[in-house]
């Protein structure tokens, strides 16, 4: 009878191929099998085994490569062939990233996981373009929420509470940024908040358009930002003059 393998969710981190964890790049480097993500920087596949079975299962928007099921279906069935499956994945694997999901997928089929946390974009990419989730004196905490919704979705985002939370950081979802910005200011938050989109962040890629909670859909229809990009709002923006040190420029 063969042996059931093991799946490792390992985050990769937001980009930079040297942001993922020692214990990730473990992983990677021994197992049969890697699925990985389109936001799992290329360079991290080269440190797989030659013998490795590489899987894309990228997600671009409307354009999925593998559906969700499918994803959870293939990581469960190596596994049951007794093989060891790293599950790659941008980010943070329980940070939006449906890690979650695929978890579940392995305990009802009794297939044994282990969760390898990644550094998560949320606090990485603003780190990268010079800008501090949090700082004495301007905030106490900052809020992370998914601008990507699906209105099936039973959980939707509460923007009366955001307008009142300290830095907000949303993931995903820059083709919102018109309605996100719309709702923050209808539940209160000052038009005149600082504010930032960040596109392909932590990489060579990185460009940053800066502006205003009311000025920022605009602009970065302007300069044609695109995923993957991650907006802050909040006054730990105006600290990017002097903290930029990764020499990102604005388009």
């Amino acid at each position: 009878m063969t042996q059931i393998g093991t799946v490792f969710l390992v985050g990769a981190g937001p980009g930079d191929p040297g942001l993922i964890t020692v214990k990730g790049m473990d992983a990677l480097r021994r197992a049969d099998v890697v699925v990985y993500d389109r936001l799992a920087a290329p360079e991290l596949l080269q440190e797989a085994r030659k013998d490795a079975e590489l899987i894309d299962a990228g997600k671009q928007p409307q354009k999925h490569r593998l559906s969700q099921e499918t994803i959870n279906e293939s990581i469960v069935q190596k596994a049951l062939e007794g093989k060891m499956v790293v599950r790659l994945k941008g980010g943070d694997p329980f940070v939006f990233g449906r890690g979650g999901e695929e978890a579940l997928a392995c305990r009802e089929a009794g297939v044994p996981f282990v969760v390898v946390p990644g550094v998560s974009s949320a606090i990485a990419v603003p780190a990268y373009a010079g800008v501090p989730v949090t700082h004495r004196g301007v905030t106490a905490g900052f809020t992370v929420f998914s601008a990507h919704e699906d209105p099936d979705e039973a959980v939707q985002v509460d923007y009366g509470a955001l307008a009142r939370a300290g830095t907000l950081v949303a993931l995903m979802g820059v083709a919102h940024l018109q309605k996100i910005a719309e709702q923050l200011m209808a539940a209160g938050m000052d038009g005149a908040t600082p504010a930032l989109c960040i596109e392909w962040g932590t990489t060579d890629k990185q460009r940053v358009v800066e502006g205003t909670l009311a000025t920022l859909a605009q602009l970065a229809t302007e300069a044609n930002v695109q995923p993957p990009a991650i907006t802050v709002i909040g006054k730990v923006v105006e600290l990017r003059s002097v903290l930029n040190w990764f020499g990102a420029s604005s388009p």
